[in-house]
């Protein structure tokens, strides 16, 4: 019991911290008036476009609660509301802390890029320090009470628990999906029109869509981004809850993982400390950036190093309460199983960077590519995604191999909890990302000067390679994930086995297979109707409002803001009720197995779309910046305009397809175990 307590103890003192860090932001200067009514502009945008799309969710999680309670049980549409509460808190918290840390970030560029990364790293870290803390307080706080309400009866137990993780992921996809359309349409209408036709420079306030661009820094990357490592990390616990309870069946077979994710925060908080720059960071751009990308590894190292230790201390303290016998995994077993999540997680990261960084091979052939033109940077990003697969689904099947073999089935989800053990530090890293994208802007609005935009656009091109690790850690997490689910499914329903050779199995593997493609076409295609009708207005404004480009004029921002906001509203519902609804139709009408062979067909395709569309993106965004920084040509050249394009193109991939789709796995996986009895 007292793992339980510690681990409840661990998700208080990261929410406790998390507190500490937002009130810590806010304390650093926020600048001139001309920098505080921007950020409020970007603020106030953000904090409305969240008010609408909660009110717009609460409709869709009103309904299912209802369904719940009527066709499964009561408690199960407690725990989802509880978790699509906790994962829209949690989303709330960072986006508050990143429209705050945003215009002080700025600031801080004027006296040095080490106090900038130490200003918009703590507003990060809110985000990373609230995602763990409640996603772990939220699972341990339920999971205790429904163990007393139900006799221990570990089963029960976990069946209802499913409920919280189905909450999560409902929000998660709606929020990645919503905030996503919303960031990318605004995006288009600034880069094409502004940047592109206009010739002027990125986040110029003379651009109509800038604000927009800026606020969707805020709900797609963070509050969207938030949801959806929320997600990731209460499934991976759901999941080995619900596979010991199954071989365990023990509350050990509960205390290990929660305890795991515990000594997680605790290095998660010693490797969140650890960020610090080198004193060298006044040099050139590549040095500017090449500090601050040490800085934030070094965290990750630390946080990393530290689970691991923590984890053997931890199995080597419980071995002697482990159940023994035929089936049950051995201590040490565990243990392996656990390090080979947490070591292919940095495997996965150190893959990442090196395929998106703009100081590695990969991105600068995709910047020389620029120089023939848009169709051959296109070509090349697309190449470098493809081959970017290669390492995250070696790692990952290696990983899997090696955490059956040791601690058989029930080491597989507890790889992905030891690969998000240190999910903490780098969602840190992630939300600093637009943090330092915002305050990249905010200096270009405000006329800040070219020292201090560089000095933000060197933290936003690391903050580039932080989120494709991220985004490389959500998807490799949701196969282990998503594969316990798909095993626990097959178990409920008393499969044994699903034969390949069954032609009911193929036609739900092919329909698993369509889904994420499907899935895709859809946000894709939202992106570019929302960005077409971004386009069509800032066109309009350029062209009818007198003195605009001279600069005597202001733009008509709320305009831009209302039509992201309405887009995203609009076009995220379809993609996200097909997630929803899919299993439950296969499940009903073709039956138990062609459902489990949906599922398997959706774990492989939509994990390989996702690694291809998050580094892809992250690799054509940062050829860009380093175009930027004065090379081939530099900024307003043929060579920038064409890198500009590629840019435009991996934009949705990165921040609204790809990242969406580990969601949609976890979530069809969730929603098979929760309605499989009425499928029987």
């Amino acid at each position: 019991m007292y793992l339980f307590w510690f681990s409840l103890a661990a998700g208080v003192l990261a929410i406790i911290l998390a507190i500490v860090f937002l009130k810590k932001v806010s304390k650093y200067q926020n600048g001139t008036e001309a920098m505080i009514e921007i950020a409020a502009a970007i603020r106030g945008g953000a904090m409305a476009f969240l008010k609408r799309e909660y009110q717009t969710l609460s409709i869709f999680v009103l309904v299912v609660a209802i369904i719940l309670a009527v066709f499964i049980q009561p408690a199960t549409a407690v725990c989802f509301l509880a978790g699509a509460f906790s994962s829209v808190l949690a989303g709330y918290i960072g986006m508050n802390s990143a429209t705050k840390a945003n215009v002080r970030t700025a600031w801080a560029a004027q006296d040095s890029i080490e106090s900038a990364l130490q200003v918009a790293f703590t507003g990060g870290a809110v985000l990373g320090l609230a995602v763990v803390g409640i996603g772990l307080f939220g699972l341990v706080g339920i999971f205790l009470v429904l163990n007393q309400i139900f006799a221990h009866n570990l089963a029960n137990v976990v069946d209802i628990i499913a409920g919280y993780g189905f909450g999560a992921s409902s929000v998660a996809l709606f929020a990645r999906v919503g905030g996503g359309i919303y960031t990318k349409g605004a995006d288009l209408g600034a880069d094409l029109v502004g940047k592109i036709e206009a010739g002027i420079p990125e986040d110029d306030p003379r651009n109509p869509a800038v604000i927009a661009d800026n606020v969707g820094d805020n709900v797609g990357d963070t509050a969207g981004m938030g949801a959806d490592l929320f997600e990731s990390y209460v499934t991976s616990l759901i999941g080995v809850l619900t596979i010991g309870a199954i071989i365990i069946k023990s509350p050990i077979g509960a205390a290990i993982p929660f305890a795991v994710c515990g000594f997680g925060i605790l290095a998660t908080i010693i490797g969140i400390y650890m960020v610090r720059p080198g004193k060298a960071t006044q040099g050139d751009y590549a040095s500017q950036t090449k500090s601050a990308r040490h800085a934030l590894n070094k965290g990750v190292f630390i946080s990393v190093i530290l689970a691991a230790l923590f984890t053997l201390g931890l199995i080597l303290f419980v071995k002697d309460k482990l159940p023994t016998g035929p089936g049950q995994p051995a201590a040490m077993g565990i243990f392996w199983a656990t390090l080979a999540g947490i070591i292919s997680g940095l495997l996965i990261g150190i893959s990442t960077e090196y395929y998106t960084s703009d100081t590695k091979k990969p991105v600068r052939e995709i910047a020389n590519a620029a120089i023939t033109g848009p169709a051959t940077t296109i070509i090349s990003g697309l190449s470098v995604g493809m081959m970017s697969t290669a390492i995250p689904v070696f790692v990952t099947t290696a990983a899997l191999y090696i955490s059956y073999k040791f601690a058989g089935l029930y080491g597989i989800p507890m790889a992905a909890v030891g690969l998000q053990a240190t999910i903490g530090t780098i969602l840190a890293m992630d939300g600093y990302g637009p943090i330092t994208d915002n305050a990249a802007g905010i200096a270009e609005m405000a006329r800040m000067g070219r020292v201090t935009r560089e000095r933000a656009e060197a933290l936003d091109a690391v903050g580039n390679t932080t989120a494709a690790i991220g985004k490389g850690f959500a998807i490799s997490s949701a196969a282990f994930s998503a594969f316990a689910m798909f095993w626990a499914y097959t178990k409920i329903v008393g499969l044994e086995t699903i034969p390949l050779n069954s032609p009911i199995v193929l036609i739900g593997l092919f329909i698993g297979g369509l889904l994420p493609v499907i899935f895709c076409a859809l946000t894709l295609g939202a992106v570019g109707k929302a960005g077409f009708e971004m386009v069509t207005e800032v066109r309009r404004q350029f062209r009818e409002i007198k003195g605009l480009m001279e600069g005597t004029a202001k733009p008509d921002y709320n305009k831009c803001v209302d039509i992201s906001t309405r887009r995203a509203l609009k076009e995220m519902m379809l993609p996200g009720i097909l997630a929803v609804v899919s299993p439950i139709i296969v499940g009903f009408v073709l039956g138990v197995e062609a459902l489990g062979g949906m599922l398997a067909g959706s774990i492989v395709v939509a994990f390989l779309l996702a690694i291809l569309m998050a580094n892809a993106g992250g690799a054509w965004d940062n050829a860009k910046k380093y175009i930027e920084a004065d090379n081939l040509g530099g900024k307003g050249s043929d060579t920038h305009y064409a890198a500009v394009v590629g840019d435009t193109v991996g934009d949705p991939f990165k921040d609204t397809s790809g990242p969406s789709l580990n969601i949609l796995i976890k979530l069809m996986s969730i929603i098979s175990l929760i309605f499989a009895p009425l499928f029987i």
